[in-house]
């Protein structure tokens, strides 16, 4: 059984920063990609940021990218969302995603509000 439990979430004005963690324990082996979602009220969920065990290159959609940065610690099978210049639109509940040995596991999510 794997479990990815996610921290770091909350309430930020605009232009500020909000660090993401996700930790992921149980049988784990090799984690293959870690990954960043979030999905906003009435909205699809969405992928942020994506990571491979080699660290590089990592993915970061459009909308994220000068803003975000995603990073793991392959040591503590876990994975970092580091969010500045937040703006609005940034609100949304984010998903921690691991993909080991082909399956994808999910976190519980973890809500940032960003307020204008």
């Amino acid at each position: 059984q794997v479990q990815l439990v996610e921290s770091g979430g909350g309430l930020v004005q605009t232009g500020g920063s909000l660090r993401l963690s996700c930790t992921a324990s149980g049988s784990i082996g090799s984690i293959e990609t870690m990954s960043w979602y979030r999905q906003a009220p009435g909205e699809e969920r969405e992928l942020v940021a994506s990571i491979t065990e080699g660290g590089y290159p990592p993915f970061l959609d459009f909308s994220v990218k000068g803003r975000f940065t995603i990073s793991r610690d392959n040591a503590k099978n876990t994975v970092f969302l580091q969010m500045n210049s937040l703006k609005p639109e940034d609100t949304a509940v984010y998903y921690c995603n691991a993909r080991i040995y082909g399956n994808y596991y999910w976190g519980q999510g973890t809500q940032v509000t960003v307020s204008s």
